[in-house]
């Protein structure tokens, strides 16, 4: 992570892929809170390359990062204590690839030219990955079908 740039990278990511993620400002202060308290909790010994390491200063494994973010939902209430389902970290990516789309399309953008943007920052190859989510989402589709309808009004 580069704090100064705001640049988080992730390396050997989905097909192994190298990602640039730019930070937003609260996000870099929260991460700079973390890695100075990382840095001072392992002072005394080497600690990984990663951002996030375990308790053992050693890069976190898939299990932890689920199982982390399985207690952290129950603790926030997105899950019940007993849920066995309910959000998984993925569903984060999706909520904010649906969530991004349905602001532009209520603020009147042009979803068709900025979609490749969202594209590439999801880290799609192809910007049809991207059209997934609109499908995906009856909101994004009524308002999808609204501006169609509005355009085909206007055409008539």
């Amino acid at each position: 992570v580069d704090l100064k740039t705001g640049v988080l990278t992730i390396r050997n990511a989905k097909f192994g892929k190298t990602r640039l993620i730019p930070l937003h400002p609260s996000t870099r202060r929260v991460l700079a809170d973390y890695l100075a308290r990382r840095n001072r909790h392992w002072a005394r010994r080497s600690v990984s390359s990663y951002v996030f390491v375990s308790n053992w200063g050693n890069q976190l494994d898939g299990g932890e990062i689920h199982r982390t973010f399985y207690a952290l939902s129950r603790q926030i209430g997105l899950r019940g204590p007993s849920d066995s389902h309910g959000p998984r970290l993925h569903d984060m990516r999706h909520r904010f690839a649906g969530m991004t789309l349905l602001r532009w399309y209520r603020a009147g953008k042009d979803v068709e030219q900025k979609l490749p943007f969202l594209s590439a920052y999801l880290g799609h190859v192809h910007v049809g990955d991207t059209y997934w989510y609109l499908s995906a989402w009856p909101e994004l589709m009524r308002e999808a079908m609204s501006r169609l309808e509005r355009r085909w009004e206007g055409q008539s």
